[in-house]
């Protein structure tokens, strides 16, 4: 058995994409030869790796087997080739996937001091919510999350990160602008203006708020926190943010917190595959992540 480099690339790339014409696109090469390769590999292994369904490859029980050992040979060869370029073995590309808050408040400071501190500069971050996050590390599309949510998944270690605080906010006219203490009593019958399923924003306020209402009304459900953040302090409903994604519109009194009797500390985590194989640049952002600070 004589498997290639280039077979287990293939391979990785129908992984990701679901089709050949797909991978053929990305590889830059016919879908005959995406075929072939597949075939060879599959005729090499004694085993078929995908499951055909509506024109899509979808990974079976052996794909799944060698998905992880093919991702391990393919970053230890980038080392090999790497290794004789450059001094420093911080080589490569890391490929971070962060959830709106963090991607937006928290992840800028934490390259930007990763940066400075290792001279590394090849990075790309994805911005979703922590479902397709999550998703994406499972196919070996992203190295690392950052993640508002905790997952729980056979597949996934979630390593416990940085503390948050949430807040219930609306604007200055609203009616509960002028209550100084309120009770969960005072949150019945509110408009809420909520970040849409998945994202671990809105879980937090299933968790904590949501599913200890007996009424309220979601009016708008958005995909960004700046477009959350506008629409409540236009008096469109209240809503449930991350204090550090609303810091700025409470400094300038477009938002008003709320003081509510609960809870509302919440945990960042730090997601990765199991059975990724863990490059030394990924060790290094991983290690330097988890004794990093927030600086404000």
């Amino acid at each position: 058995m004589n498997i290639t480099l280039k077979q287990l690339q293939l391979f990785i790339c129908i992984t990701q994409e679901k089709t050949i014409t797909a991978a053929a696109q990305k590889l830059f090469i016919s879908k005959p030869a995406v075929s072939m390769g597949l075939a060879e590999l599959e005729k090499q292994l004694g085993q078929k790796l995908f499951d055909r369904k509506n024109n899509r490859l979808l990974l079976n029980q052996w794909g799944m087997l060698l998905l992880p050992l093919a991702d391990e040979q393919i970053e230890r060869s980038k080392i090999i080739t790497r290794l004789f370029e450059q001094q420093t073995s911080l080589t490569g590309k890391l490929r971070i996937g962060a959830s709106n808050t963090i991607g937006n408040h928290v992840v800028p400071s934490l390259l930007s001091d990763f940066r400075a501190v290792t001279k590394h500069h090849k990075q790309s971050l994805l911005i979703a919510n922590s479902t397709t996050i999550c998703k994406q590390i499972k196919e070996y599309e992203l190295d690392i999350g950052l993640v508002e949510a905790y997952v729980f998944d056979q597949q996934l270690q979630s390593i416990r990160w940085l503390k948050d605080d949430m807040v219930v906010v609306c604007n200055h006219a609203h009616p509960l602008a002028k209550k100084k203490i309120l009770s969960l009593t005072d949150l019945e019958n509110q408009e809420w203006i909520l970040r849409e399923a998945g994202s671990g924003t809105r879980e937090f306020f299933i968790k904590n708020i949501g599913e200890k209402l007996t009424d309220y009304l979601v009016t708008l459900e958005l995909n960004t926190t700046e477009a959350i953040i506008n629409c409540t302090s236009v008096g469109l409903g209240i809503t449930c943010i991350s204090r550090l994604a609303a810091r700025h519109a409470l400094n300038d009194k477009r938002l008003i917190q709320l003081n509510l009797e609960l809870d509302m500390s919440r945990d960042y985590w730090l997601v990765c595959h199991k059975d990724k194989y863990q490059s030394p640049l990924l060790k290094q952002l991983i290690e330097f992540s988890l004794d990093w600070q927030l600086p404000f």
